[in-house]
């Protein structure tokens, strides 16, 4: 039998790792060992091949061109000898930070068709609208709504543009006659999460919101967006938040959506790579393109 020139194991385990999360202390939580044991072991195992695996400075490094040919045999190796272990489960998991409502009402609905095309994919997503720290290891990518200025920070890509306008019930609708002066005195819902929505929609559209108007706050969207249902005012949302409960006739938009220059971005850390994270920000682009447009104004709003 010919005998297999193979470094130790533990050295391939951590720079796999380290090559599939893009991050030192992913690798050492993954693992189950320190940031430091990973860091030696991929430094052994450099010594051991004779080849620099890394390159950049010690807070930026980056795969070199040895690193990716080995990275690209290795993750598929691994994963062949995961799924053939006995009772072996899904090989891998993906987690992805995503804005709650988004995630509610637009990602999870078409989230089966993406784990279909990947069988043995665990896609974890956990919900914040925070600033996206991938730093603290463990999280793979994130889909927020930014500039094209801030997302430049990241590996990003577009999923969609962001359009928002107010929505209400159709019954709500209907008492106002679909005059546009009543439905602006109508209840203004608002979200903790992004309180001056109305006053970026008026200013867009450029008219003055009436004064003394009752207002009602909700600590989600996904809340202020059942509020607007039940018929409580009218909240003021993306269109990709809303689109199900429109298509549904639970909510309407009578005057349309207004465009905004963010976008929703499918953001990915600036170093390492990860299959499966390419994927899923490939398929997000798909569904975003093929995406719905928000339906046009039936009431038109005069200036102020």
């Amino acid at each position: 039998m010919t005998r297999r020139a193979l470094p130790p194991l533990n050295g391939l385990r951590a720079f796999e790792a380290y090559a599939r999360s893009g991050s030192m202390i992913a690798a050492a939580e993954a693992l189950g060992v320190t940031h430091g044991a990973v860091s030696r072991q991929v430094r052994g195992l450099e010594l051991q091949l004779g080849a620099r695996l890394l390159t950049g400075p010690k807070h930026a490094l980056v795969l070199s061109e040895a690193g990716r040919e080995l990275a690209k045999a290795l993750t598929p190796a691994f994963d062949l000898i995961a799924a053939a272990l006995p009772g072996a489960g899904p090989s891998e998991e993906l987690v992805v930070s995503c804005l709650g409502t988004l995630s509610m009402k637009w990602l999870i609905p078409r989230l089966p068709a993406f784990l279909d095309a990947h069988p043995g994919l665990r896609v974890r997503i956990q919900e914040s609208h925070a600033p996206v720290d991938f730093s603290a290891g463990g999280l793979h990518a994130a889909i927020r709504v930014l500039s094209a200025k801030s997302a430049s920070a990241y590996r990003a890509v577009t999923i969609m543009p962001l359009h928002h306008g107010p929505v209400l019930s159709p019954a709500l609708l209907a008492e106002t006659g679909a005059d546009a002066e009543r439905l602006l005195r109508l209840p203004r819902l608002r979200s903790e999460t992004f309180r001056p929505a109305w006053d970026l929609w008026a200013q867009g559209q450029g008219v003055a919101l009436p004064s003394g108007v009752t207002e009602r706050e909700f600590e989600h969207n996904s809340y202020m967006l059942e509020a607007a249902a039940a018929g409580l005012g009218v909240a003021v949302t993306p269109w990709p938040f809303a689109q199900a409960d429109i298509e549904r006739g639970r909510l309407v938009a009578p005057f349309g959506f207004q465009a905004l220059a963010e976008r929703f971005v499918y953001l990915r850390p600036p170093y390492g790579d990860h299959p499966a994270a390419e994927a899923f920000g490939q398929w997000l682009a798909r569904e975003g393109r093929r995406n719905a447009r928000p339906p046009a104004a039936v009431v038109t709003l005069g200036a102020k």
